[in-house]
């Protein structure tokens, strides 16, 4: 008998799990439902399309005969409005009901917006999907002074990607240093000088009270009374789950929808991975994540017995152009003992507890990424090896 598989969401957690339900199912029938015009595209990328200079097809991950090749349906424009589990039916916004066996929740993340007053003036803008870039870049041709809220990893390549499409960018974050959750004060310092050479401008420490203009925004006003002159603002400012139909369908929310190491919800049949959910006591809200929990979900969508054990909270990323290694404990407070080493280019740092490694830092130079990876996911003991850490000899 072949087995109904239903995918809401074409993000990377959604596709993922397709594309292992087919390798382990050739009879099966995948729907996959996505409510923007376009097929499967790269998120991540999306931050690069802010600079103008990428066309919206070159953030396709896949060709239009690999759907029909791997006899996946694709439906776009067409949002899931309600899920029946006792019928198990879907309703369409194209006004139709499709029935599963299993159902995959993969609808991802949404920006939070800060609920301030005039956030929603024409010319304030908030980075989803493809339909938001195409909007910002549209825009930021005739409207180059902008502000930027939020001084975190998407913020910071936003107003890069803006400066390079000829944009005059301000960065507003209301922490004292850049990339709170990756970066110490002294390797927010590093980066946030690297930055400033290339363009860019900063306000640390203070937070947002209102956007202002008339018909479009002409202002960031901060807390302090400053006034921030701009003809158009990007808030980001994090992601929150987009859980409106796992709402509707009663599933139990916390940061994220629950699941077990299945990706498995507790209504029968309904499985969900990627931005929406949280694992244990985690949301992730990474690429990586999501891919690995859409894999485990089609796996044992199709009668598989695979379990996730979470993925480890690291970054490798280019910020402004300048690769930034970021995993555990970044310890900005000083609590532990830590080896660091600091030029005007390049910050590194390895924390240490207990005579193990906690965490890592390595800006401009990653070369050390993997053996920090697993120095830090196999809980090494390096207090016999204490002079080579100090003088960054990598023989340990």
């Amino acid at each position: 008998m072949t087995t109904r598989h239903l995918v809401v969401g074409c993000g990377v957690a959604g596709m993922t799990a397709a594309q292992n339900i087919r390798k382990l199912d050739q009879s099966a029938e995948i729907t996959v439902l996505t409510d923007e015009p376009y097929p499967y595209y790269s998120r991540i990328r999306l931050i690069d399309f802010l600079s103008g200079q990428l066309k919206p097809e070159s953030l396709f991950l896949k060709k239009e005969a690999w759907y029909a090749d791997n006899r996946i349906k694709l439906l776009t424009n067409t949002a899931a409005t309600k899920v029946d589990a006792a019928a198990r039916t879907v309703s369409t916004s194209a006004g139709a009901t499709l029935s599963y066996d299993r159902l995959l929740l993969a609808t991802g993340g949404v920006p939070f917006v800060p609920p301030l007053p005039g956030s929603d003036l024409k010319g304030v803008f908030a980075l989803r999907t493809m339909e938001d870039g195409i909007k910002i870049v549209e825009y930021a041709k005739n409207h180059k002074r902008i502000v930027v809220v939020g001084g975190g990893l998407l913020g910071l390549e936003a107003a890069n990607n803006l400066l390079k499409g000829g944009a005059d960018a301000t960065v507003v974050e209301m922490f004292p240093r850049l990339l709170p959750r990756q970066m110490d004060k002294e390797g927010a310092e590093t980066l946030k000088a690297h930055m400033e050479r290339t363009g860019m401008k900063f306000i640390l420490g203070v937070k947002p009270k209102m956007f202002q203009g008339g018909e479009s925004v002409n202002a960031v006003v901060l807390e302090d009374g400053r006034r921030v002159e701009c003809d158009m603002a990007l808030v980001s400012a994090g992601v929150r789950p987009n859980a409106a139909l796992a709402a509707k369908l009663g599933l139990k929310i916390e940061k994220g929808v629950l699941v077990d190491d299945g990706m498995r919800t507790e209504i029968e049949n309904v499985f969900a991975a990627g931005d929406l959910i949280q694992h244990k006591t985690v949301f992730y809200g990474i690429w990586s994540a999501s891919e690995k929990q859409g894999e485990v979900a089609g796996i044992n969508m199709a009668g598989g017995a695979a379990v996730y054990g979470g993925t480890p909270m690291s970054n490798t990323l280019k910020v402004a152009g300048v690769s930034l290694f970021s995993a555990g404990e970044v310890d900005a407070e000083g609590k532990y003992e830590s080896v660091v080493q600091r030029t005007e280019s390049e910050y590194k740092k390895i924390v240490i507890s207990g005579g193990v490694v906690i965490g890592a830092i390595l800006y401009s130079d990653v070369r050390l990424r993997l053996k920090m990876t697993d120095a830090i996911a196999s809980k090494k003991d390096v207090s016999g090896v204490m002079d080579k850490l100090r003088s960054w000899n990598t023989d340990w």
